[in-house]
């Protein structure tokens, strides 16, 4: 699964009572509604967060906000032809063929402004610092890095390796919209198995080794954790070192002898190494997982 950059919603916090209380509701009622009509970033967003700084500081919803404001402004894209099939992992957005049949792929870049960026990093990291179980708030953070660093996520990988240091030495319970009882143990693992499928494809060697170097790292904490020890026997497999890639396919298989990726990936193993038995028989055993 790709990784997909959005920008925050803000949901009005549940809050009753004080007088001060109320302000805060309402400077976020009016972001929210002003937002709905102009973006997060329209005529009169600014104006608007400068006054609700203004008068609270210390709210961590302000520096969301500012965080979409200024990622929001700090990209812009642009329409580029590459002699490419993919870029970043994704195909191109205008696929076109000449009347002399050669191709022309146009992708979608995005340029980044480097202030404006720095500046969305220092508010998201500001909201983190008043709301630091904010899972939601953390993945924010990364996916605008990750979107920024493009093909060479190297500060992106650092992130990541600390929110799992973060989650496997503090125990935090996380909080996230939309997921009222907390965050589970299957669903971390799955959100960070999620950046490790988006790090795979990026169609460079940085990318091709953080996604190594996270799953390895997962690994410490989680040991045997299927999710992750494939992605080693993927990652072995599309550097043509089969032998390696079928230790990793079969620790899996040892304990979950009907898990479909390492079982079909063992039927990519064998045709790709030439090896017509071994192909049988993984094909047989996926045919039967699959019943």
């Amino acid at each position: 699964m790709k990784r997909i950059l959005v920008l925050l919603f803000i949901a009005l916090p549940l809050l009753a009572g004080a007088q001060e209380t109320l302000q805060k509701e309402e400077y976020l009622r009016r972001y929210n509604n002003l937002t709905e009509r102009v973006g997060p970033a329209g005529l009169g967003v600014e104006t608007l967060l400068n006054k609700w700084e203004a008068a609270w500081p210390e709210d961590p919803y302000l520096w969301v906000a500012r965080f979409n404001f200024s990622f929001s402004r700090c990209r812009t894209s642009r329409v580029v032809e590459m002699p490419v099939d993919k870029y970043l992992g994704q195909p191109p957005l205008i696929p076109m063929t000449d009347s002399l049949g050669v191709k022309h792929n146009y992708f979608e870049v995005y340029d980044y402004d480097e202030d404006l960026f720095a500046a969305a990093n220092t508010a998201i990291g500001q909201a983190i610092t008043l709301k630091p179980w904010r899972l939601d708030w953390r993945m924010a953070r990364i996916d605008a890095l990750f979107a920024f660093e493009k093909d060479r996520p190297e500060m992106t990988l650092q992130e990541l390796k600390a929110l799992a240091d973060k989650h496997y030495k503090e125990h935090p319970v996380w909080e996230m919209d939309g997921m009222d009882g907390g965050v589970s143990e299957e669903q971390f693992r799955a959100f960070m198995q999620d950046y490790c499928v988006a790090l795979f494809p990026l169609g460079s060697d940085t990318g091709t080794e953080a996604f190594k170097s996270l799953s390895e790292h997962l690994l410490t904490y989680c040991k045997d954790e299927p999710l992750y020890v494939n992605n080693l026997g993927s990652y072995y497999l599309v550097h043509k070192d089969f032998k390696k890639a079928r230790k990793y396919y079969e620790q899996v298989l040892k304990k979950h002898p009907d898990d479909l990726t390492a079982l079909q990936n063992m039927v990519l193993l064998a045709r790709s190494s030439k090896d017509k038995k071994l192909e049988q028989k993984y094909r047989a055993l996926l045919e039967a997982a699959k019943d």
